[in-house]
């Protein structure tokens, strides 16, 4: 009986040595990662972006952003307004930024925007032709308002690779 107790007691000393090790490693890994102006660099195939408003806005509500990847060399890149109500005017700019490993820097390689009258969400969307080998990201900023100055936010995601 004191042999079993024994071993029950050594096993779970064991495993909670085990448990104790996993974790410091984990908190190891995670600092560890590298963040360029609020953007992860991540070897994932897609990231999205949420706007950062605390509180929505009179008409703005939110907008995302995101990238995929979308072959050897292109990513597809999105962006989306809503406000809270029907709006004279709402749009929807997004940039696609490469990181420059020289400089420790995003950098833009392309840009477009869209507008949308008399809505309350808007979308836009566009695949981008991208060189193998960097880390990408999308930024987008989001406007709404029925007069100007209109209401502003801003998102981005985290950067992805193309391999």
């Amino acid at each position: 009986m004191k042999k079993r107790i024994l071993s029950v007691i050594s096993s779970i000393a064991i495993l909670c040595t085990m448990a104790a090790v996993s974790a410091v490693d984990v908190k190891a890994a995670d600092t560890t990662s590298v963040i360029v102006d609020g953007s992860y660099l991540t070897d994932e195939d897609t990231s999205t972006g949420h706007s950062s408003m605390k509180t929505r806005g009179q008409y703005l509500m939110t907008g995302d952003c995101s990238i995929s990847r979308a072959g050897l060399t292109r990513v597809y890149a999105y962006g989306s307004t809503t406000a809270n109500q029907k709006v004279n005017f709402l749009s929807t700019i997004v940039y696609v930024d490469r990181y420059n490993e020289d400089t420790g820097r995003w950098g833009q390689i392309y840009a477009w925007s869209e507008d949308s009258r008399n809505d309350y969400y808007m979308s836009t969307s566009q695949s981008v032709t991208v060189d193998r080998g960097y880390y990408y990201r999308v930024r987008a900023n989001h406007i709404a308002g029925d007069e100007y100055p209109y209401e502003e936010t801003a998102s981005f995601t985290n950067g992805i690779k193309v391999p």
